[in-house]
């Protein structure tokens, strides 16, 4: 399956798209932090023999999508709402499905729950309900502890110059340090991720999610409408950031759920164990 990158305006960006396959049935794939399309790279081919037209975008700051907003508020969750919404606008698809990992999952949770606009099924990958995971914060010291990058990440420009440093050393280590599997992240995959991160204005941008959802936390805490759509989960065990802790609580936000646990695999789940997390997509699409 041939993977293709075009360029698709909306909500006042040029987004950079990877896409596969093609028809009236879109899997829309979101990354997370310190990501990029090409995080999708195994699954989009899976997705596009199952029928879907499948879309990778760089998401708002990251990669090769501009302009690179270098304002806070241009990353609230209102902001990144709005760009999944108009993503979907231009595909004109008559089905929608979210695919999504890390901070990409954080949008698509939102997305799902205040219906911007219909879905058919939502897939997560190891990023729990905002609900759920504000609760954990507040009761366990060491999800708090996981979390201390978030807190970093408010200083003005020192995240910056730390993670860009040596050649964005720091964010190749996100990725080898983090995998148990190792061989998943040889130098071309860790050259892809920092040659991104470096790109002007990127690392500012994709920072700023971080500022902007400490500004504007009200996402986290509003009443949450229950998502009535089939769900699917699919959660590294070793992940690092987030214990499976905070997975405990989902079934009162999703009507129609399943979570599908992988142990030994850490946070970057789908590229850690793409066949394992292919074949649970596979399983999950045909039922």
């Amino acid at each position: 399956m041939i993977i293709t990158t075009r360029t698709i305006e909306a909500n006042g960006l040029a987004f950079a798209v990877d896409e596969a396959g093609a028809g009236e049935r879109l899997a829309l794939c979101l990354h997370g932090f310190p990501e990029s399309r090409f995080s999708w790279r195994a699954q989009m081919p899976v997705l596009a023999d199952l029928g879907y037209r499948v879309w990778a975008p760089d998401l708002r700051g990251y990669g090769q999508t501009e302009p690179k907003p270098q304002d806070v508020d241009s990353y609230r969750m209102e902001r990144l709402l709005e760009d999944v919404a108009a993503l979907i606008d231009v595909a004109g698809a008559k089905e929608v499905m979210l695919v999504a990992h890390d901070w990409g999952a954080a949008v698509a949770w939102t997305f799902a729950a205040r219906k911007v606009r219909p879905l058919s099924r939502l897939v997560i990958m190891n990023v729990p309900h905002p609900a759920v995971f504000a609760q954990v914060l507040r009761r366990s010291p060491r999800q708090m502890l996981r979390s201390w990058y978030m807190a970093f990440f408010q200083i003005p420009g020192w995240p910056e110059r730390l993670l860009l440093a040596r050649d964005a050393r720091a964010i190749r280590r996100a990725f080898s340090g983090m995998a148990k599997d190792k061989s998943r992240f040889p130098d071309a995959v860790l050259d892809r991720y920092a040659a991104d991160a470096q790109r002007p204005g990127a690392m500012t941008g994709m920072i700023n999610w971080y500022r902007a959802a400490a500004r504007h936390p009200d996402f986290m805490r509003e009443p949450w409408a229950k998502i009535e759509i089939p769900t699917l989960i699919i959660w590294g065990e070793a992940d690092a950031a987030l214990g499976v802790e905070t997975l405990e609580g989902t079934e009162a936000h999703v009507a129609d759920l399943q979570i599908k646990r992988l142990p030994g695999v850490s946070h970057w789940v789908q590229q850690e164990a793409p066949e394992a997390v292919n074949g649970l997509l596979v399983d999950w699409l045909r039922t």
